[in-house]
């Protein structure tokens, strides 16, 4: 069980801050990784929160292989994004304000496939046709296109 799960058995549905990563994977085509989440069956970025002892970088490593099934070499991180734009509500009444380091994964290995149940499908989407997305992820998005001159990484 992981570190909000256990908090949550506490507080029950009430706000809690978290800090975690949200990693962006682009292909050769410069299209961005997503995952159709399962909880919300709404599109998503990789990423999760940090568990106790976690620095943010092993978080994004953990998350990645959990979420996708990849590797990265390295992860350059981005920015870090916080405040009401990333408050969250889940179908089930959870709240959450999240503190996202927002990283590029760098020479991306692996063979993509979902390892935990947080998925029902991976795909890669251009920035210009994106899906219906979690509004965290649609703000991280907007995040991107305001900074499309930053690097993106690639598998």
């Amino acid at each position: 069980m992981g570190y909000l799960s256990e908090l949550r058995r506490i507080v029950g549905n009430r706000p809690l801050l978290s800090a975690g990563a949200t990693i962006l994977v682009y292909n050769e085509d410069h299209e961005l990784l997503l995952n159709l989440r399962s909880d919300t069956k709404t599109w998503g970025i990789p990423g999760g929160g940090t568990e106790l002892g976690e620095n943010l970088q092993e978080t994004a490593a953990r998350e990645l292989y959990e979420e996708t099934g990849l590797q990265a070499d390295h992860f350059e991180l981005l920015t870090v994004l916080s405040g009401q734009d990333y408050y969250f509500r889940y179908p089930n009444g959870d709240e959450l304000y999240s503190v996202i380091a927002l990283y590029s994964a760098k020479h991306v290995t692996g063979t993509l496939r979902i390892n935990d149940g947080e998925s029902h499908e991976l795909k890669f989407f251009s920035l210009d046709n994106l899906p219906v997305m979690e509004s965290r992820a649609a703000k991280i998005v907007e995040w991107i296109k305001a900074n499309q001159s930053e690097k993106q990484g690639g598998l």
